[in-house]
């Protein structure tokens, strides 16, 4: 049978989702739990990939085993097993052909930037000293809705076939102590998030106009866009799945 495991962690520790030589990833310590509690050699597919120090709220990946008696109690198991930066929450039978990655229809990211010095928010989210202007960054964010192609974000060779994302929403909101940048898309490219965040707080920072994103998105130039922020800020926070893909039988 096929199952959805939804989880979350937080990436510090970890050389981002994939598996690679000579580095810890999640998938790796998430497929060592689950072949050594179901005592079978169990490989999981995520629904993306994540870069090394970026954190999941939310992550979903599919794996096949024989059927699962008890799925509450193996969730409680897994999260003994495995270390404290990886929480499981729940186990879910779907359809056989159901895919973690292929079947999702919409993802949401955010990152968080704080501009007073504060040690708890260390190794979680980008300090920028200079005054942002959020008006400026929302208005250069409204203009991301409006395009399709977003080669000019994407990390330089990259093996995919197309660099369109259709964006939902993009904005930035203010908070108590830290400035929460929300973006949803059908898809994103390799370093996207973190590339368009670096563009925005130029856009802040004045270093350029909100106006300029269309030109820059325009150009296919990865050159021409912000440098890439911190992996540290990001955090994959929604995924959403058709109706379809879960066995309602179970």
């Amino acid at each position: 049978m096929r199952y959805f495991i939804r989880f979350s962690y937080f990436g510090k520790t970890y050389h981002g989702w994939q598996n690679q030589p000579n580095a810890i990833t999640v998938q790796e310590v998430l497929e060592k739990g689950l072949s050594t509690l179901l005592r079978d050699k169990i490989e999981v597919v995520g629904a993306g990939r994540t870069d090394a120090g970026v954190h999941a709220r939310e992550m979903f990946a599919h794996f096949n085993v024989d059927q699962i008696s008890d799925r509450v109690e193996l969730v409680r198991r897994l999260n003994a097993f495995l270390p404290e930066d990886i929480a499981v929450k729940e186990i879910i039978p779907v359809n056989e052909d159901a895919h973690a990655r292929f079947d999702a229809t919409e993802r949401t990211y955010e990152y968080w930037v704080v501009q007073e010095k504060n040690p708890f928010y260390t190794d979680t989210a980008h300090f920028v000293k200079q005054i942002l202007e959020v008006q400026a960054m929302n208005r250069a964010a409204s203009f991301l809705l409006a395009h399709s192609d977003f080669e000019c974000f994407s990390k330089s060779n990259t093996d995919v076939k197309t660099f369109n994302c259709d964006i939902k929403h993009a904005a930035w909101e203010k908070g108590k102590d830290k400035l929460v940048f929300t973006i949803s898309a059908d898809r994103f490219l390799r370093n996207m998030v973190r590339a368009i965040v670096g563009t925005l707080l130029d856009v802040g920072a004045g270093k350029m106009s909100p106006d300029e994103i269309n030109a820059i998105i325009a150009s296919k130039n990865r050159g021409k866009a912000g440098v890439s922020v911190p992996a540290k800020g990001l955090y994959l926070t929604k995924i959403v799945y058709p109706k379809s893909v879960f066995n309602e039988q179970e």
